[in-house]
């Protein structure tokens, strides 16, 4: 099925439908992995009617047929999204058609290669969000897995994580993710709209939480570990974010400065200090490693926002704005008129 051959699909106004949950799978390169990931959605034990929308950003892999195989087989819950051609946007794109198309009342996202450990995941949240208007979203814990074996198994969420969420607790002066795609439910149709600096950001998960609270809603942390996060080197965008890399952090500030005017300057200070984060981390990309006249620029810039200790100014203004090897060539020429005068 091509994209489409779908358009008559969403045939029904959000909340008309018979269908209560709308799960939304993005899938790039994960034939290894979405087997088990379609598996796990279809072994959820539930009360009502869901669909499984399975939107692949034209792969190169097999995984495409693999949709098609789940599809003949579940006609009535998998619905195949398959673009013909990558339509680029760090994925985000191909995240926005299969939502357009959403007929639930709640949306659980999911990558092709993260899954369900509890086949009762989607009754419970479901059940919070039916019985408590005024939260938007709920989630649970994951469990990190790196199938390189590069570093341990770990979670999420750590034991002291808050119960109740707000859209503050999203901002922070380090980069705040609590949230794992695979572990969260949310009100459809919430989102009606997305900000440039949405389309632009590489980060997905990020922008979401934002945009879902930031008219002061809430979310409700369910202390359960109901999925895995994947991360895997073939095909986890995870692992194509370096912060050695100056275009990735260059990236993330510009997501931050649209999160703050999307927050209407809220927490401008809080956001100039994450901000100035990845100016510091960015003098010591591969990009600007040597590069005095790249430095320089983005040394002074952070020392703007991030108004640092007078040992780390003195730091960043030696190391960066007036380094030894300036200071041995600004000497040469000071005393080169009286060595000149000496011969």
């Amino acid at each position: 099925m091509k994209i489409e051959q779908l358009a008559s699909h969403k045939n029904d106004v959000v909340g008309n439908s018979d269908i209560k949950v709308s799960v939304v799978v993005l899938t790039y390169n994960h034939e290894k992995f979405i087997r088990k990931t379609l598996d796990s959605i279809l072994s959820q034990k539930v009360n009502f009617k869901f669909e499984v929308l399975v939107g692949d950003d034209a792969s190169p892999d097999s995984t495409a047929d693999i949709i098609r195989e789940y599809y003949t087989k579940y006609p009535d819950v998998i619905v195949p999204i398959l673009h013909e051609k990558n339509l680029g946007g760090f994925g985000k794109n191909n995240t926005l058609a299969a939502l357009a198309i959403a007929k639930g009342k709640y949306i659980a996202p999911m990558d092709g290669d993260d899954y369900w450990t509890s086949d009762q995941k989607l009754q419970k949240m479901a059940d919070f969000l039916d019985n408590n208007q005024d939260f938007v979203a709920c989630f649970h814990n994951a469990e990190i897995i790196f199938d390189d074996d590069s570093h341990p198994n770990q979670f999420v969420n750590a034991s002291d994580q808050k119960e109740i969420v707000t859209v503050e607790d999203f901002i922070g002066e380090d980069e705040v993710w609590f949230i794992a795609t695979s572990a969260i439910l949310f009100r459809n149709g919430i989102i009606n709209h997305y900000p440039q600096w949405f389309h632009e950001s590489k980060s997905g998960d990020i922008p979401r939480y934002i945009l879902l609270g930031k008219g002061g809603t809430k979310f409700k942390y369910i202390n359960e570990v109901m999925s895995v996060y994947r991360k895997n080197r073939n095909s986890g965008m995870s692992f194509t974010d370096g912060y050695k890399d100056a275009d990735f952090l260059q990236n993330r500030i510009g997501m931050y400065r649209g999160i703050d005017k999307e927050l209407n300057h809220k927490f401008h200070t809080t956001l100039n200090k994450n901000i100035a984060r990845y100016y510091r981390m960015m003098l010591d990309s591969k990009q600007f490693v040597g590069k005095y006249f790249k430095q320089m620029p983005v040394a002074i810039q952070y020392l703007l926002l991030a108004k640092p200790s007078k040992e780390v100014k003195k730091e960043i203004i030696r190391e960066y704005i007036f380094p030894k090897w300036l200071s041995k060539v600004y000497s040469f020429f000071a005393l080169l008129p009286h060595r000149l005068k000496g011969n």
